[in-house]
């Protein structure tokens, strides 16, 4: 009875999920990053955003973007375990004018923001620890490596962000 009663929930909570087809779900800026057009200066960013499906009760997905300054578009820098399934690695990175989409249906909030000088100074340490992440082509949800990971890392390598991650950033403590 208790286990039939464990199933029941289980299979309502999740369909209860408003993100059920990643294809479907949105993928639109949530226009909480400067515009790369409009704003000159150098700027980093950490964003998260509630992971897709019933993971999102429970975690997070993490990730960073950087605009040097006059640059017209951001770099984002990401970690995906579907990257490594399809054989490429985990670690992503790639130039776009809107850093803050949607993560699969779930809006982004800024974990950390960072603007002008100081930003322009710490860029090509965070470019410079990316290039030296450790997990690159490993993945795993749980107990890292895994999107969390990579920020917390690069965290660590470049104190000077003095980034906190969240609580709900499972994984994050893989890199200590």
């Amino acid at each position: 009875m208790k286990k039939t009663l464990f199933v029941t929930s289980l299979a309502v909570l999740v369909s209860a999920c408003s993100n059920s087809d990643w294809r479907t779900a949105s993928r639109e800026p949530a226009g909480i990053a400067p515009d790369p057009q409009q704003e000159q200066e150098a700027i980093i960013e950490f964003y998260g955003a509630d992971a897709f499906s019933w993971r999102g009760w429970f975690a997070i997905h993490t990730w960073i973007a950087t605009k040097e300054t006059g640059a017209s578009q951001y770099k984002v820098h990401e970690v995906t375990g579907w990257r490594v399934e399809r054989g490429q690695p985990a670690l992503y990175s790639y130039n776009t004018a809107t850093p803050d989409r949607y993560w699969f249906g779930a809006k982004p909030e800024k974990i950390l923001s960072i603007k002008g000088e100081r930003a322009a100074e710490l860029i090509p340490k965070i470019d410079q620890a990316v290039q030296s992440y450790p997990w690159k082509n490993e993945y795993s949800v749980f107990p890292g490596p895994n999107s969390n990971t990579f920020p917390a890392w690069i965290g660590k390598q470049v104190p000077e962000l003095g980034l906190d991650m969240p609580f709900s950033a499972i994984g994050s403590g893989y890199a200590d």
